[in-house]
């Protein structure tokens, strides 16, 4: 409350006015805090989108062209190598063992597994088909948690597998990031989230956002 003097004429004195300050209502208050929190967390859940996107696209470019990471030069997918085939080969217990040891190094297995990585990789990082990018990558990690299955603490060469938890293995936690990335369309803010909505095909499938 400010306090403003006024000229009294007769008196030559000046009266005290007293003007109350207008403060923002409580309201604005509450709802500038929950926008606040609404842009960090689209933030949040982009850079996530981003970072996971890369995680896919590393792989696709890794086992393609045999950076040195995971996959040695020359035995890269271009040099003839197959991405499934030292994976699916060594499963050593689980439910689909025999199937997998079929799968290993067929010709579909690597394409269909490589434009999976490829697929999912541009759509996150891109902010486009989430929710298809979900579904298709939960796919993806569940088989290949079934392929390191739990129980089984080595593989068929005697050394240890990459699975160390009975179940919140890492591959289980990708596909729940990937289900929460659609579900908060995390494509909407530093991606082409908003104008692929737009598109009319994506407008009669909803599903394709």
């Amino acid at each position: 409350m400010a306090v403003h003097e006024h000229p009294h004429r007769s008196s030559g004195f000046r009266l005290p006015i007293f003007r109350r300050h207008r403060t923002a209502p409580a309201s604005e208050s509450a709802v500038s805090a929950r926008s606040d929190t609404h842009t960090a967390r689209a933030y949040v859940f982009a850079s996530l989108r981003l970072l996971t996107g890369f995680v896919f696209l590393w792989a696709f470019l890794d086992k393609t062209f045999g950076l040195g990471y995971a996959t040695r030069s020359g035995n890269a997918w271009i040099d003839g190598g197959s991405p499934t085939k030292g994976f699916l080969g060594g499963v050593a217990a689980g439910p689909m063992e025999s199937t997998f040891h079929s799968w290993a190094g067929d010709a579909w297995a690597d394409w269909l597994f490589m434009l999976g990585l490829l697929g999912i990789g541009i759509a996150l990082v891109a902010g486009v088909a989430l929710r298809f990018a979900a579904v298709a990558g939960t796919v993806m990690m569940t088989l290949m948690w079934v392929a390191e299955w739990p129980p089984a603490r080595h593989l068929s060469d005697g050394s240890p597998s990459m699975s160390t938890n009975p179940f919140a293995e890492y591959h289980l936690v990708y596909a729940i990031v990937l289900i929460a990335l659609a579900v908060a369309s995390a494509g909407d803010t530093l991606g082409l989230g908003k104008a692929w909505a737009k598109l009319p095909l994506v407008r009669r499938s909803r599903w394709l956002r």
